[in-house]
């Protein structure tokens, strides 16, 4: 019965989030520290984890190519198809889910402990307008993110080709460029977009809701983490099903 009352409180808050907007001109500023925070803050680790990762699975897919009739250009089509359709949109997400929603959550929720909320709405603020309505924008960013998460992920798999000698660059940049169908893009984005809301309003949800003190703050993150991260991964079947299958 609470999983049902928390769903019924999470859409309430988000019909919330859109009513009586913060002033323009406090907004603008808000919205600018939070893509800071959220977006330009992740580009760091977004770029080390892809551009190791699509190293990794072009080693392990070229290590089980090992049969001399199998051509060797396969090895960059199954890099771009596990990057593009799965890695970037759905696994990034999930670490940024440890980054983004912990820093979501645990902002909010001390903000909470220490009655900042409290003070917002005393002066007629509307206070989830005001501390989520800027990172559900801001995160709208979130596919520049995993533009670039693709695009070294495919050139991490190129510097494994040519510095592990699995294979030439000719027959990687073949593989890559192999029967590409560019609704996959299109499926990865709209993944990727879905994602970004969930990113934004699951770990601000637990952070504005929470109650208790600071060791009570550090739960609400790790259960906002699980929480998003269940989500991502039941959405991304749901959406896989439904844009994927014919």
């Amino acid at each position: 019965m609470s999983y049902l009352h928390n769903i019924g409180a999470y859409f309430l808050m988000i019909a919330e989030m859109f009513r009586k907007p913060t002033k323009w001109s406090v907004m603008r500023t808000l919205i600018l520290k939070d893509i800071d925070d959220l977006i330009i803050g992740s580009l760091g680790i977004v770029a080390f984890i892809s551009f190791f990762v699509g190293g990794v699975v072009t080693i392990q897919t070229a290590l089980n190519i090992d049969n001399p009739l199998i051509p060797k250009y396969l090895i960059g089509f199954a890099t771009r198809q596990s990057i593009i359709l799965e890695f970037a949109p759905t696994f990034i997400s999930i670490i940024m889910a440890g980054k983004v929603g912990s820093f979501i959550t645990s902002s909010i929720g001390t903000m909470r402990v220490t009655e900042q909320i409290d003070a917002l709405e005393v002066m007629g603020i509307n206070s989830l307008n005001y501390l989520v309505f800027p990172k559900f924008i801001a995160l709208m960013l979130y596919p520049f993110v995993i533009s670039i998460a693709m695009f070294l992920g495919i050139v991490g798999g190129m510097a494994a080709v040519i510095f592990g000698g699995f294979g030439t660059l000719e027959d990687y940049i073949i593989g890559i460029q192999m029967d590409f169908i560019p609704f996959h893009i299109i499926y990865a984005f709209i993944k990727t977009f879905v994602f970004a809301f969930l990113l934004a309003t699951i770990p601000s949800f637990y952070g504005f809701y929470m109650k208790g003190g600071a060791l009570e703050v550090g739960k609400a993150s790790t259960t906002s983490f699980v929480w998003t991260s269940v989500v991502i991964i039941l959405l991304n079947y749901i959406l896989t099903q439904l844009l994927l299958s014919s």
